[in-house]
């Protein structure tokens, strides 16, 4: 197996700040290498000194093999607004461009209109219009387009949604290219990776295997450190009673002896502690009443564009915890600034109870005085060093802190208000998986109300216990289970609509995981049941109309599907002309949206 990169005696610092200091290790052809370090620990700056784009400050070697093609996919993606996809993508690859032929050149361009519709994105749009997840898709797609032999990815996932990071995963699962990234999400970690790096106090550590097996080894190595850090003191004793002999008895002992000893004091001080944030810390939440928020018949839309909610009607309990799913731009913090009152409902009604105390972690974060210190920002220091602010941090400048780090002491700012409503927009993108880990723990002891808007699967799996699936259109469901069960569910439902096309008899009902939540269907005019509390709905009894309906949907299902295949084969052919490519990959977008529209009505029937 080849080696791809060697790095020897490289380091980094920021002012007095060590991140690493003259570290190395080895990159072999096929690994798939997750790097994990608390946010500040020079994750990104070892991962653009790798990638050329910043330099050690140790001078060391980096040394890749020869004539391998490596790719970059840096957390900020610099973009012509004014661009079409397809021409963005082609500006950023110049440098590629410049090695290939004019039939290289096709292919290549074949491959971006290929992996923008895989995304779910049209080669024509401008770059204007896109969310900030479709912009990261796009540059994901100019990074996989090279079919580079060394992926270098800083934060593959954030801002993707389920759809486009289930897609990656399985791109580069299947991909023979050696990869080394840094990501939060735990469950693309365990299904993409064989191998985790972890950079820790300065230092490399490897541990071959998933993430699960990075915690039993990272437990056994910071054991046997304390362990080690437990003999260093019991020695550091005897030789405290020599430094504090008489000044004549020291007088004539030898100097390295007195330099020994300040080094093992050094030593002696340095243990890992576990930190874990608790209730303690914050002095509990709010005490929440019996009424939390009420939603009655709510519709929103912006202007005379379509409804992003459409006759929603739910009542939020006490110590719910709901996760909201739904693809990129569907209307999920839409629907968060309504609960909130930051945005009123075009028709409707929302009540909130009197002693409701709402912490909304938004996910577009928080203007800081940039010269105020972590201190003065958050002044519990219990719970500054609960949440990996140590001491020596406390009077550093908000300036001077990393994204990540910004984004913990805001997430900081909202929970020491003590609410008993807590509602997070997208808390994972940006903070590792250290972070993560604590947060997790918290919210599993909050004693109040939780609403969680995140594509991160690990999070929602271990924080919630039903879902909200926005479904496009105005209409949500509520879902009962974690988001694992969710996408099991899903996946089930797919198959089963395969077996119809095939012939095969099918029976499956999914419908106990869908509580009548009160999310009124445009189509029934059942009554509604206004909370969760009455458990799952019973299928109703189709009227002659709706059944033909439901009929008619199957058959129309399976003629688009048919389509859809086609078009699949007709995009991932070489030899394809691009206008005809162009043509099937403005179709493929739209079909897609007619399959899902005609999927979530099938859904809504069969219930």
């Amino acid at each position: 197996m080849a080696s791809y990169l060697q790095i020897e005696n490289i380091s980094k610092s920021y002012g007095p700040k060590v991140l690493f200091d003259h570290i190395g290790f080895n990159i072999n052809e096929g690994d798939k290498i997750a790097l994990i370090a608390p946010n500040g620990s020079g994750k990104t700056s070892l991962m653009r000194i790798l990638a050329g784009k910043d330099k050690s400050d140790s001078g060391g070697k980096i040394l890749f093999l020869k004539d391998i093609r490596i790719a970059f996919l840096e957390q900020d993606y610099p973009f012509n607004p004014d661009a079409t996809l397809l021409d963005q993508v082609l500006g950023g690859s110049k440098r590629f461009l410049a090695h290939l032929d004019e039939a290289g050149r096709f292919e290549y361009e074949h491959r971006i209109v290929r992996l923008l519709t895989d995304f779910g994105l049209r080669p024509d749009q401008r770059m204007r219009e896109l969310s900030g997840g479709e912009v990261k898709r796009v540059a994901l797609t100019e990074v996989l387009a090279t079919e580079a032999d060394f992926l270098i990815l800083d934060e593959p996932t954030n801002h993707l949604d389920t759809d486009a990071i289930e897609y990656l995963e399985n791109y580069l699962k299947r991909s023979r290219c050696t990869l080394f990234m840094v990501t939060h999400d735990r469950y693309f970690l365990d299904r993409v990776c064989n191998c985790v790096m972890e950079l820790d106090h300065g230092q490399i550590y490897i541990y071959k295997g998933d993430y699960e097996n990075y915690l039993e080894k990272r437990a056994e190595r910071i054991a046997n450190y304390n362990a080690e850090t437990d003999k260093v003191r019991n020695l550091l004793r005897r030789e405290l009673e020599w430094m504090h002999a008489t000044p004549c008895a020291r007088s004539g002992k030898a100097k390295y002896r007195k330099q020994a000893f300040w080094e093992l004091k050094g030593r002696a001080e340095q243990a890992y502690t576990t930190r874990q944030i608790t209730m303690e810390a914050l002095e509990g939440a709010t005490r929440l009443g019996t009424k939390i928020i009420d939603c009655y018949d709510v519709t929103f839309a912006y202007g005379d564009g379509g409804a992003l909610l459409k006759d929603f009607s739910y009542k939020f309990q006490r110590y719910d915890r709901i996760g909201i799913v739904g693809r990129n731009g569907i209307g999920k913090s839409t629907f968060i600034d309504l609960l909130t009152g930051a945005l009123e409902p075009t028709t409707g009604r929302i009540e909130r109870g009197e002693s409701l105390k709402i912490g909304y972690y938004h996910q577009k974060g928080l203007q800081f005085e940039e010269d105020q210190t972590v201190l003065e920002t958050i002044r519990n220091t219990s719970l500054l060093e609960q949440f990996l602010f140590p001491h020596d941090m406390w009077n550093n400048p908000v300036a001077r802190l990393s994204g990540g780090e910004r984004r913990r002491l805001y997430l900081l700012t909202i929970l020491i208000q003590q609410p008993n409503l807590l509602i997070l927009d997208e808390p994972t993108n940006d903070l590792d998986i250290l972070t993560l880990n604590i947060l997790e723990e918290y919210l599993l002891d909050f004693k109040g109300s939780l609403i969680v808007v995140s594509h991160d699967r690990h999070f929602l799996d271990r924080v919630t216990d039903h879902l909200l699936v926005f479904c496009g259109d105005g209409q949500v469901k509520d879902f009962i289970g974690g988001y694992t069960e969710y996408r099991t569910f899903i996946k089930d439902y797919e198959a089963e609509q395969r077996k119809r096309k095939s012939g095969a008899a099918g029976g499956f009902s999914g419908r106990e995981h869908f509580a009548a939540s009160g999310t009124k269907s445009q189509s029934s005019g059942a009554p509604q049941v206004e909370t969760r509390s009455s458990g799952a709905a019973g299928k109703k009894r189709l009227s002659y109309k709706e059944q033909r309906e439901f009929e008619q949907i199957e058959s129309e299902l399976e003629r688009l599907n048919a389509e859809k295949t086609a078009l699949e084969a007709l995009l991932s052919s070489p030899d394809a002309p691009y206008e005809q490519i162009r043509t099937a990959s403005e179709r493929y977008e739209a079909l897609k949206q007619e399959i899902d529209e005609k999927e979530t009505r099938w859904l809504e029937l069969s219930l």
